[in-house]
């Protein structure tokens, strides 16, 4: 995706940020929210792959309950492989892309990605690797920062002007593909890409890779305690999950 915006370095640059503020229990939106999800989605599950697993933090728990080399996590950031591997838990991590995924034609009966795809430019190639390396039949568990009410620019406004004073949720240029880097703390940048509800789910439809259940939940209670300021937004979903079923293409399209 050409955009004109000056590359930020890859997750190399704020892994550590991520590993001390996001796993290894101190993020309520993943222990309360994500990985239950996860686990719930994936199963009967037999071979999962992890996509952008980062240090492991949802690996790990899969392979809990999943056993031993039933997992591979694939992340592009080798300093948060390496963390992975160091942390354990059974898992078979890789360093790779998912834009070329190192795997056979389905090689896993569900494919996770969490928190990924908003960082991915190839949109259409990555979901056609995804698609190629999960099994017919399987699933594909595809979480996002939900595309329409965390939109650049959007957020919580309390306006004292009015008279009486109103509080909503401002939606940014929901329909507008973009990227944008986002000052998402002091001294961290991190380029996120933007795309409408609709370019994703065409996208995997094409790909064979049909929805099968929606889910919009509402931010959790630790994460609520933890951002005050956010309580009063408390009805607005922060995040989207999606599973989805591969299906055969039709023979005109598989060719």
């Amino acid at each position: 995706m050409d955009d004109g915006i000056t590359r930020v370095p890859a997750w190399d640059e704020h892994a550590e940020w991520w590993i001390n503020g996001f796993t290894d229990g101190a993020d309520p939106e993943y222990e309360e929210q994500i990985i239950p999800l996860v686990l719930a989605e994936t199963a009967g599950a037999e071979r999962i792959l992890d996509i952008g697993c980062g240090e492991g933090q949802i690996s790990r728990r899969l392979a809990a309950v999943h056993g031993d080399r039933s997992v591979v996590g694939i992340d592009p950031t080798r300093r948060l492989i390496d963390v992975a591997r160091a942390r354990g838990g059974n898992v078979d991590y890789r360093v790779g892309s998912v834009e070329n995924l190192p795997f056979g034609d389905g090689a896993f009966d569900a494919v996770v990605a969490c928190l990924v795809f908003e960082h991915v430019d190839d949109l259409d190639g990555a979901i056609r690797e995804v698609s190629r390396v999960l099994s017919e039949g399987g699933t594909f568990l595809f979480l996002l920062n939900h595309p329409l009410l965390q939109t650049p620019n959007s957020g919580w406004i309390d306006d004292q002007i009015l008279d009486p004073p109103e509080q909503y949720w401002r939606i940014g240029e929901y329909l507008t593909e973009a990227v944008n880097v986002e000052e998402v703390e002091p001294g961290v940048r991190v380029r996120f890409v933007h795309r409408p509800l609709g370019r994703y789910l065409n996208t995997l439809a094409d790909a064979g890779l049909i929805l099968e259940r929606m889910h919009e939940p509402a931010p959790p209670p630790g994460f609520l305690l933890r951002c005050r300021e956010y309580a009063q937004a408390s009805t607005i979903p922060r995040l989207l999950a999606l599973r989805l079923r591969k299906r055969p293409l039709p023979a005109n399209e598989d060719e």
